[in-house]
Formats: C-alpha cells, sequence, structure tokens
C-alpha cells in the first residue's frame, strides 16, 4: 500500500530503471506487473521460494543480498560467498541471466560491526564469484559507532565508506544522500 501509488508514478514518468526492495514474492509480482525491472531480495532468493521464479517470469534483474538470522560465523567470507553463489545459481536455474544478477554481502544484515568492517575491507574477494557487488553502507549503525553519530549526522562516513567500497571493488552503491 505505500509502496504501489509511488511506484505507478515512477515507471510512468522516469526513463531509468526501477528496483524494488521487498522480500514476499507476493510485493514482487505486484511491482513487476506494474512496470519495476528489478527486485533487491534481503534474504537473496532463499526466504521466500517464490520470489526466484517471480522475477525469472517477469526478466526481471536480481539483487541477492546476504543475511542471516544469527550473527555467528566460522568463516566470514566464505559463508558470505557460499550464500551468494547459491543465490545466483538459484537465479540462473529458474532462467534469470547470469548478466541479470547483482551480489550484496548485506552490510548491516545479520552482522555484527567487527563483521561489517572486514566484509568492507575484504570486499574485493566477492569478485571472485563473478558477479558485479552493490553495497548498502548508508548511514549505518558501524558507521554510527566508528563516529559517534546519530543516522541523520552519517553523511561523510557514508562517504567515506563508499569510496572505500568502490576501491575495493563495488560496482554499485546504495546511498540515501544521492548529492553528497
Amino acid at each position: 500500500n505505500r509502496v504501489l501509488p509511488v511506484l505507478e508514478l515512477l515507471v510512468n514518468e522516469l526513463d531509468v530503471p526501477v528496483s524494488i526492495d521487498t522480500r514476499k514474492g507476493i510485493v514482487a509480482e505486484k511491482v513487476l506487473d506494474m512496470g519495476a525491472h528489478i527486485v533487491n531480495d534481503i534474504w537473496g532468493l532463499q526466504g521466500d521460494r517464490s520470489m526466484a521464479k517471480i522475477a525469472a517470469k517477469y526478466n526481471a534483474g536480481v539483487i541477492v543480498m546476504h543475511n542471516k538470522a544469527e550473527k555467528i560465523y566460522d568463516n566470514l567470507l566464505g559463508e558470505v560467498k557460499q550464500f551468494l553463489a547459491k543465490s545466483a545459481d538459484i537465479a540462473q536455474k529458474l532462467g534469470i541471466s547470469r548478466n541479470s544478477i547483482v551480489i550484496d554481502p548485506g552490510i548491516g544484515f545479520g552482522k555484527t560491526f567487527l563483521h561489517n568492517l572486514e566484509i568492507l575491507g575484504r570486499l574485493e574477494e566477492l569478485g571472485e564469484l563473478g558477479f558485479p557487488v552493490l553495497i548498502g553502507t548508508s548511514r549505518k549503525s558501524f558507521i554510527g559507532k566508528i563516529l559517534d553519530l546519530p543516522v541523520d549526522e552519517r553523511v561523510e562516513g557514508t562517504a567515506a565508506s563508499v569510496a572505500i567500497g568502490i576501491a575495493k571493488g563495488a560496482d554499485f552503491v546504495r546511498v540515501h544522500d544521492l548529492k553528497e
């Protein structure tokens, strides 16, 4: 109910691909039917099993993000890479083109402060999977912890994390403060 009126305006007024963040297949189907182009799933097509089928049906791009219920890892980057490889495999087996898949290590999702820093510092290792990498560090709590700042004062920290991410191989960044 919140997204549909805005989405309808965007897809009819803008000549750019529109992405929707959702973990629910029913929402993905509705927005893709309305003209959205990309589904960003915080559970990497491994939560709602209908998500990949729906994205394939609409020939949509997918952003598959790593997430985990518990913040416990034996091998952080190994587990993130394994999860993302499985997500990409699910997508491809259901007919989503390899060229339509972007991976996201899920900074801030199912990870501790130190996990987030490790992922950012070793981001280039995700390139081994052969997919474009997206990061979303904008205003995240790890930035607030480092700088001891509230969420609305993290623009400089976001800019720094974005710069590091790009230097480490990020192909796409998701931000709140686009101009900055």
